[in-house]
């Protein structure tokens, strides 16, 4: 896939099955990943893959979760459901660090740019891949029991695999309506 075709039809898939990344792409994935604008060289980020039955333990943590926020059993069991929808899961946290040159938003944006890097290079290896977010994200809970601090992040969980269906691009944008030219 050229660069150009990459950037400009980039769409989620949310239907993936196996088989997941090999291990060759998961380290062209990170690497290309680790290339993201990054002011000072922090590497505000860190990647955590679930794999095999690493999915079940996120989907513990998941359920958990649920739980403490008093949802119905059904929530519960969904939540704990949810790393199973693909092969591999990669969970993006950013990891603040204080710096007096890089605020808290700039290694935000740095770990965020880290997520759509590691999302293109699967794309570009013809895998799928969707950025999920949503309350599991900014959950306490989830956080705590993944390790991260008050002041960290969750960017995303990337799901990965193989595309059950071709990619649906969606189409173009309204580009032209965000540009403003000042000469």
């Amino acid at each position: 896939m050229q660069a150009i075709e990459l950037l400009t039809t980039r769409s989620s898939m949310p239907r993936l099955v196996a088989p997941g990344p090999t291990h060759e792409q998961l380290q062209l994935m990170f690497q290309a990943a680790c290339r993201a604008p990054d002011h000072m060289a922090l590497m505000p980020y860190s990647f955590t893959l679930y794999q095999e039955q690493g999915r079940a333990k996120l989907g513990t943590i998941f359920a958990s979760a649920a739980k403490a926020r008093e949802l119905n059993e059904t929530q519960v069991a969904q939540a704990q459901e949810l790393p199973l929808r693909a092969p591999a899961v990669i969970m993006v946290a950013m990891r603040a660090q204080q710096h007096d040159k890089v605020p808290r938003d700039e290694q935000l944006a740095c770990a965020a740019c880290a997520t759509l890097l590691l999302q293109q290079a699967a794309f570009a290896q013809g895998l799928g891949a969707i950025w999920r977010t949503g309350w599991l994200a900014e959950d306490g809970v989830v956080k705590a029991q993944l390790g991260l601090a008050p002041a960290d992040a969750i960017v995303g969980f990337l799901y990965v695999g193989t595309p059950a269906v071709a990619t649906p691009i969606k189409p173009d944008k309204d580009w032209q309506s965000k540009v403003e030219i000042v000469e």
